[in-house]
C-alpha cells in the first residue's frame, strides 16, 4: 500500500514494528502508555498485550473498540464481520489457551495470513498464521457506526517472511 492508500490503523501500527517488552521487572512505557490511555488495571507488558496493542491502533485513529478490548477473541465483535480477509482487518485467531488478534497486512504464497500484530514473540511485528486459525476477520467500526473495506482490500499482497508459524503470542 501506498502513504496515500494506507489504512490509518495500519500506519499506526507499523509505526510500532520492532517494539518489545522489557524483559524482568522493567516494562516497556510506551505499552504502559496504552495501558493507561485504555484505563487499564494493570501496568506491565508480561500480560498478554495482542489485544492492547490493535486498542490502541483503534483508538488513536477513531475506530471503535470491543467492551473487553484486551480480550483477544472480544475483536471478533469489535465491527463488521467479514467472510474473508482484506487488507487491514482485523483477525481473531485461537490458540491454546486462548486467542491472538491483530491485522491481516498480506499473505505468502501458500495463502498463509500475514498478520501485524503485538505481542508476537513478545514484539510487534509481521507473522505468518496458518488461516485454519482464523475465528474471524473484522472491519472495525468508525464512531459506532459500521464499515466496510474497499473490494481492492480483498486482494492480499504477497509478501515473504523467512521462517515458520509464529509460536508465542501469550
Amino acid at each position: 500500500m501506498s502513504i496515500k492508500t494506507e489504512l490509518p490503523w495500519v500506519a499506526e501500527a507499523r509505526r510500532h514494528i520492532g517494539l518489545a517488552e522489557i524483559p524482568g521487572k522493567k516494562h516497556n512505557p510506551t505499552i504502559i502508555n496504552w495501558l493507561a490511555a485504555l484505563n487499564a488495571w494493570w501496568r506491565d507488558d508480561e500480560t498478554p498485550w495482542c489485544g492492547t496493542f490493535v486498542a490502541h491502533c483503534c483508538r488513536s485513529t477513531g475506530r471503535g473498540l470491543p467492551k473487553h478490548w484486551y480480550r483477544a477473541k472480544a475483536w471478533a465483535e469489535a465491527g463488521t464481520r467479514l467472510k474473508q480477509p482484506a487488507y487491514g482487518c482485523i483477525v481473531v485467531l485461537e490458540r491454546q489457551g486462548g486467542g491472538h488478534v491483530g491485522f491481516v497486512v498480506g499473505q505468502d504464497a501458500q495463502g498463509n495470513l500475514m498478520v501485524l500484530g503485538g505481542n508476537q514473540g513478545n514484539k510487534v511485528s509481521i507473522a505468518k498464521f496458518p488461516r485454519s486459525r482464523v475465528t474471524a476477520y473484522v472491519w472495525p467500526s468508525e464512531k459506532g457506526a459500521p464499515r466496510h473495506p474497499l473490494d481492492s482490500r480483498y486482494k492480499l499482497p504477497r509478501l515473504n517472511l523467512a521462517g515458520g508459524f509464529s509460536k508465542n503470542e501469550a
